[in-house]
């Protein structure tokens, strides 16, 4: 089946090598899992997913009732800073709302309190490649950190939610901060329900030591007498899908530059934001060397310096790997570029056309 470039292009298939782990530690460890719809949000999978999860959470009303709309089960809805419009509608259909401070917790309390009610907490420590990324970076604005404020609100609350981590790979380091977690945090866990551990736990990642992953977490869960979250998202998806692209022209300015019709700006926004190359499979791997950029006018919108087996010319086919996470959820008009259509391949190997996008698409998106 041929498709128009640009599209991204999710494999079930690849999907469902996550997903079985993520149901592993499900069974070994009674840890709950809730897809992070901050990362990934296409509902078009959410029948393959559900299968295997045991529901969403949030960063804002709209995600909250995406989750709770398109994926069902439970629906957690966690904001770092709700309106009183958002907490009136988020209450009609969300299991667990997460405050993200004690203003807010005290502030809404009356009008969410029909909900089980759980309250950041930023626990000081953290596991993250990049600053812009780390919870609990100086000055963050992310979680409660004075425990004497949040010993005062215990009564109110069925749980707590750490996130802490982002792409944590380590499994000794996750070990010694649950640790801390525990030590630091103990007593009030004993009086409570429920504790989310977050996302950024890349637990299923080829050769993660599942089985002790998963009775760290039982024993955790055990001591405590609470249920454990994990709140995967990379973790759900990773692998699992790539950004097709055609070449549009080849120039040169000391070094061969193709062009596709896509762009890092527009269509993998986490790559400038992090200063990251695109993945391309090592299989595609050659001695003519290219940098791959994309066709919106910023200058440094570019994916790459990679080396491929032919030479490139126009319309030559360009596949960035691993694209499902921060990609989609990102995408943007910018420059009024063709966005990239979303497709899937099913777990029976049938590849449908799950949405384009056209000029009306684009004009609708602004005023």
């Amino acid at each position: 089946m041929k498709i128009a470039t640009p599209y991204y292009l999710i494999d079930e298939k690849k999907m469902l090598r996550n997903l079985e782990i993520i149901q592993k530690v499900r069974q070994l460890s009674g840890a709950k899992s809730v897809l992070a719809l901050k990362c990934f949000s296409t509902w078009s999978v959410f029948d393959l997913m559900k299968e295997y999860m045991d529901g969403t959470t949030s960063s804002s009303l709209f995600e909250a009732r995406l989750g709770f709309e398109k994926f069902g089960k439970e629906t957690h809805a966690y904001c770092v800073g709700y309106s009183e419009e958002d907490i009136l509608a988020v209450t009609q259909f969300a299991d667990k709302i997460i405050f993200n401070s004690v203003s807010q917790l005290e502030t809404y309390y009356d009008a969410a309190k029909k909900v089980k009610l759980g309250i950041r907490v930023n626990p000081g420590i953290s596991h993250s490649h990049f600053d812009l990324a780390d919870p609990a970076r100086k000055h963050s604005r992310l979680g409660v950190v004075d425990k004497d404020e949040l010993k005062k609100q215990i009564s109110r609350l069925s749980g707590l939610m750490f996130h802490y981590n982002c792409e944590n790979d380590d499994f000794d380091a996750f070990a010694q901060q649950l640790d801390a977690i525990g030590d630091n945090y103990g007593d009030m866990l004993n009086q409570l329900e429920w504790v989310s551990l977050g996302g950024g736990l890349y637990f299923t990642k080829e050769g993660y030591p599942v089985e002790k992953f998963s009775q760290k977490l039982a024993d955790f869960a055990a001591k405590f007498n609470v249920q454990v979250y994990l709140e995967p998202g990379e973790s759900a998806i990773t692998g699992c899908a790539e950004l097709v692209t055609s070449v549009v022209d080849v120039v040169h300015n000391e070094m061969d530059i193709a062009i596709v019709d896509a762009s890092v700006e527009g269509h993998m926004l986490d790559l400038l934001i992090y200063r990251l190359s695109a993945k391309i499979e090592e299989s595609d791997m050659g001695n003519h060397k290219y940098m791959i950029a994309g066709r919106s006018c910023l200058a440094g919108d570019v994916f790459g310096t990679y080396h491929f087996k032919e030479k490139l010319e126009v319309g030559s086919e360009i596949r960035f790997a691993d694209t499902a996470g921060y990609t989609m959820v990102k995408k943007n008009w910018f420059n009024g570029l063709q966005m990239p259509s979303i497709a899937v391949r099913r777990l029976d190997g049938k590849v449908e056309v799950i949405r384009k996008f056209t000029y009306t698409d684009f004009i609708n998106s602004l005023s």
